[in-house]
């Protein structure tokens, strides 16, 4: 959480002459930097790790709406049924 959301925004001049700093700051606190332009927010700088962290729960999302546009779509099998051919293909007992 987030103590101080001032301290997560700054603008785009305090990056330039603080890049360091700042780089320091999302990776120690893992929280996101808000970056302004003109008064208007304009980008965010975030921690490697986090940002690796996004990316695999959007593309888990991704994978969860494509599995609900086949089950409407009706491209399923009952559980039963893929098990069992899994079982034949690897040749496991049961």
């Amino acid at each position: 959480m987030i103590p101080n959301i001032q301290e997560c925004i700054k603008p785009i001049s305090y990056i330039k002459t603080n890049a360091a700093d700042m780089m320091k700051f999302v990776n120690d606190r893992k929280e996101p930097l808000v970056i302004t332009q003109n008064g208007e927010s304009r980008a965010v700088l975030i921690d490697v790790e986090s940002y690796q962290e996004m990316k695999d729960a959007f593309n888990l999302l991704k994978i969860i709406q494509f599995s609900e546009m086949d089950v409407r779509a009706g491209r399923t099998k009952p559980a039963k049924e893929v098990f069992s051919n899994l079982r034949r293909k690897y040749n496991l007992g049961r």
